[in-house]
């Protein structure tokens, strides 16, 4: 079923404001025009044709899909990842640009929508089955994939009611992507439910469980925190990192913690903003609050007078995790809202605290919260003062630590059922 007439004029009208959104936030020209050609062509070379095509959007779709990915690539299996951001991107060849698959590997930014440049990018790279993951949906990415016979698969597919009402806002679009794919994969009942109600065939949905829940931290950056607790004398400091951050939260969380930070020079708190462009901005605001601040990007180390360290780089979320005794994961307290991933943080045991704003992992955050597993906060003063009192209370951690790891224990195993789907369509 091809897409409608509005929506790809729509395209067309949008196209120019987001290659000028593109330039805006690019740093480094020569980054810039690659990105400008993977997403607008003409396409560069693939490295391997008949591919296993995965699009990941963002980093936490990137961590997720990471141990479906690493199962094909030991398989032997060419692999091509697709992402829409900058930090999704720079996770992905994090992750897979190794030497034992780079031969095999290859990531580049998703082409823009439009019928003509989604048909050249299949016809340039051939790939044998498109799987997508967890709601990210294209009305051309799908359509043209019946066009080229690619199977069209939705992986850990999660679905908040807010998203659905708004897939819901354009029905006649929304039930021909849908009808489009093959087969949809959801983390639970929800979510199916949700997906069916706006016109996916029944019979073509399961429900698998979220993958997510089979996270294992990664040894090299545990070994790296073990390294950095001695080489930086963190032994005795008292650790919170405020995780994966939008504002105002950076800023409205110092301040409830900044007279804990400067009574007890044993704490330290470590910020790791969600959005590189706002790196600068995050250090502007703890220097504003009169607060000693070390930077990533600049080598700096956490000193013994550090009292916050601004972790202002890509790709190492696991080691602060594994440097902290507690953290805040982010983007819960924000206006916009949303939360992000829990279950890093929780693999590692630290005891996880979160705003109310968590719509877009409600089932999984759910589980936790029924179990007091994790600890959620209602307003930037209650996380604040929920996070000084694990700081100062072993064993509430490890209480916390333990209702959670049984959550965890309970849903493990939709990796492997993943894998078994979708080994059927290879």
């Amino acid at each position: 079923m091809a897409t409608p007439f509005w929506y790809n004029a729509a395209l067309t009208l949008i196209k120019p404001i987001y290659r000028a959104r593109i330039k805006q936030r690019a740093t480094q020209p020569e980054a810039l025009q690659q990105e400008l050609i993977e997403r607008f062509g003409p396409f560069q070379a693939p490295k391997n044709l008949k591919t296993l095509w995965f699009h990941v959007v963002s980093v936490g779709e990137t961590n997720a899909a990471q141990p479906i990915i690493e199962h094909y690539l030991k398989q032997g299996h060419a692999v091509l990842v697709t992402n829409t951001t900058k930090t999704g991107q720079a996770r992905a060849k994090a992750l897979f640009l190794k030497p034992e698959y780079e031969h095999l590997f290859q990531a580049v930014y998703l082409p823009a929508d439009q019928r003509d440049l989604v048909r050249d990018f299949y016809q340039k790279y051939q790939p044998k089955i498109l799987a997508l993951m967890e709601t990210e949906l294209w009305p051309n990415l799908i359509d043209i994939a019946q066009e080229f016979k690619v199977p069209c698969i939705v992986l850990n597919a999660r679905l908040s009611e807010k998203s659905a009402q708004g897939y819901n806002k354009v029905k006649g679009l929304t039930r021909g992507m849908l009808q489009g794919l093959d087969a949809l994969l959801a983390q639970d009942q929800a979510t199916q439910q949700r997906f069916i109600a706006l016109g996916m065939p029944a019979q073509k949905t399961q429900v698998l469980g979220s993958v997510k829940f089979d996270i294992t931290a990664p040894h090299s950056f545990i070994n790296q925190a073990e390294h950095l607790k001695i080489k930086w004398q963190l032994q005795t400091r008292k650790i919170i990192t405020l995780a994966s951050t939008h504002a105002p939260e950076e800023v409205k969380l110092l301040e409830q913690l900044k007279p804990a930070l400067m009574a007890d020079p044993h704490l330290v708190c470590i910020v790791v903003p969600r959005h590189p462009e706002r790196f600068d901005e995050v250090f502007a605001a703890c220097q504003s609050l009169n607060l000693n601040t070390q930077r990533r990007s600049l080598g700096q180390k956490i000193e013994t007078n550090t009292q916050v360290y601004l972790a202002d780089s890509m790709g190492e979320m696991w080691l602060w995790y594994a440097l902290s005794q507690a953290c805040y994961v982010g983007g819960s307290l924000n206006q916009l809202g949303g939360g992000h991933n829990i279950l890093e943080p929780i693999a590692l045991g630290v005891a996880t605290v979160l705003g109310q704003q968590y719509f877009n992992f409600q089932s999984i955050v759910d589980e936790f919260v029924a179990v007091d597993g994790v600890m959620v906060a209602s307003d930037f003063k209650h996380a604040g003062t929920i996070l000084l009192s694990l700081m100062d209370k072993p064993e509430q951690r490890q209480l916390l630590n333990l209702n959670a790891q049984q959550v965890m224990q309970h849903n493990q195993g939709a990796l492997a059922r993943h894998i078994q789907c979708l080994d059927t369509y290879l």
